[in-house]
């Protein structure tokens, strides 16, 4: 692959962006994502601990903010050396490459649902377990039916930046390439089964793109050029920014889960302090940590030390691997071949059992499926009902269907479109929302009582 074609500001749906110095195309990408409904809703979702429990910890929002910065970090001390080692400074500047990726990582998480991951598993769990889903997905393709059964938040996020905003514009926000190409962590369909064979690397353990994406992924693809992957259609090798848009979120949701769990009391000073500095050194003890008192600064400082320290290593490894990247033969995370990816996987591991499973987390997990599941029977019948019945369609279905917004409620014959259009609606919610819909919907909660 070759940095000219891969840094293209051509948008999707659109010609090649020609603003001026002052605000640059890659600028304008992040004014479009920031001032989105979509990227608005974050503030309301949970990253990990449910969003009442405390004012201190980090929401979607404010995870997606600060791996947008260690991102722009990354793609900064890549694009220096880049641009050295390729003669590219009269095309390319290191910012070029820092704000791609930062960008990128600003809508990393803009296709997540309510409620965590957990929202993501209970929305598969739905079209595994329901009977109105199963009668529905017999009469799909076997494509079709993959992206529903494997429903996954990045394939969301690539359609709500290429369709649901700004819907009425080809490419929906119409970003440049290079941001839809950082953006895309798993260049796949969803119909491709992972196994340890063909399909084994990082890129392809999830799908980037639904079927009816792939026409619009397409158009990104052959505007980068990116690799196309003999052994499996509709799958390219990954932009070689995603792989530093992966490392800028590692980096984030590993140390930073790990500081809010310190902070909430689930991990202790010692323990934070000892994983944090296994992977800064020593030295930091002697110097300026001993000269702060408050633990809550400590941890502080120590995370802010680590995530820089992360960063560069995570750097060196993309550039050293750099010529297997453009030829599409490396396709591992870059955190799991730095210098401290086994200190990494011992604060991951500590998560797992102190801050992730804690019961306030597992709660809202569990309430997720409840919520989730229940919003999607409910909807997905409504809407199943009105379209094979139209007027003789039950009162209980029309009243239902009236509680959808009038962009979600165009009656559509094919169930694929169908069911796309309800989980866009499900999906997009704030938790807060969704919980509210979910009590009126079960008569839990009466609006005027």
């Amino acid at each position: 692959m070759d940095w000219t074609k891969l840094m293209s500001h051509k948008r999707l749906g659109g010609a090649l962006d020609d603003a001026d110095d002052a605000r640059t195309p890659d600028l304008r990408d992040m004014d479009r994502i920031l001032f989105s409904s979509a990227f608005r809703r974050l503030q309301d979702k949970t990253q990990v601990f449910p969003l009442p429990l405390s004012d201190y910890v980090r929401t979607r929002l404010t995870h997606s903010i600060e791996a947008s910065c260690v991102g722009r970090s990354l793609g900064a001390i890549v694009g220096k050396e880049v641009v050295s080692r390729h003669k590219l400074s009269s095309l390319l500047t290191p910012t070029n490459f820092g704000i791609t990726v930062g960008v990128a990582c600003l809508a990393h998480d803009i296709g997540n649902p309510p409620f965590g991951h957990s929202g993501e598993d209970a929305i598969q769990h739905w079209f595994k377990t329901s009977d109105v889903a199963k009668a529905l997905l017999s009469r799909m393709t076997s494509h079709e039916k993959s992206d529903l059964l494997n429903f996954e938040g990045n394939a969301q996020g690539f359609r709500i930046l290429s369709r649901l905003q700004n819907a009425d514009a080809r490419g929906g926000l119409q970003l440049t390439c290079s941001t839809l190409g950082a953006f895309t962590k798993y260049p796949r369909e969803a119909a491709i089964p992972y196994d340890k064979g063909l399909s084994a690397g990082a890129s392809m353990k999830k799908h980037g793109f639904f079927q009816r994406e792939v026409d619009l992924f397409q158009e990104v693809a052959d505007t980068l050029g990116l690799l196309k992957r003999t052994e499996c259609p509709k799958s390219w090798a990954r932009h070689p920014l995603a792989f530093l848009v992966e490392a800028a979120d590692d980096i984030c949701y590993r140390i930073i889960d790990f500081e809010d769990g310190f902070r909430l009391g689930h991990v202790t000073y010692s323990d934070a302090e000892d994983r944090l500095l296994a992977i800064i050194g020593g030295e930091a003890k002697a110097t300026r940590l001993s000269r702060i008192h408050q633990p809550q600064d400590k941890v502080a400082y120590l995370r802010s030390k680590a995530i820089n320290r992360l960063t560069r290593e995570s750097a060196e490894v993309f550039l050293e691997n750099e010529a297997a990247i453009l030829a599409g033969s490396y396709d591992e995370p870059l955190v799991s071949k730095i210098e401290h990816s086994a200190e990494l996987e011992e604060i991951k591991k500590l998560s797992k059992e102190r801050v992730y499973s804690v019961q306030e987390v597992v709660e809202v997990e569990a309430a997720g499926f409840e919520v989730i599941c229940g919003l999607l029977e409910y909807f997905v019948s409504a809407a199943t009902d009105f379209a094979e019945n139209g007027k003789d369609a039950s009162a209980m279905s029309r009243k239902y269907l009236q509680l959808l917004p009038e962009r979600y409620r165009k009656s559509e014959q094919d169930p694929y479109k169908r069911i796309l259009r309800i989980t866009d609606y499900i999906s997009g919610m704030t938790d807060s929302f969704a919980v509210s819909l979910y009590r009126k919907f079960t008569g839990i909660s009466i609006p005027g009582t």
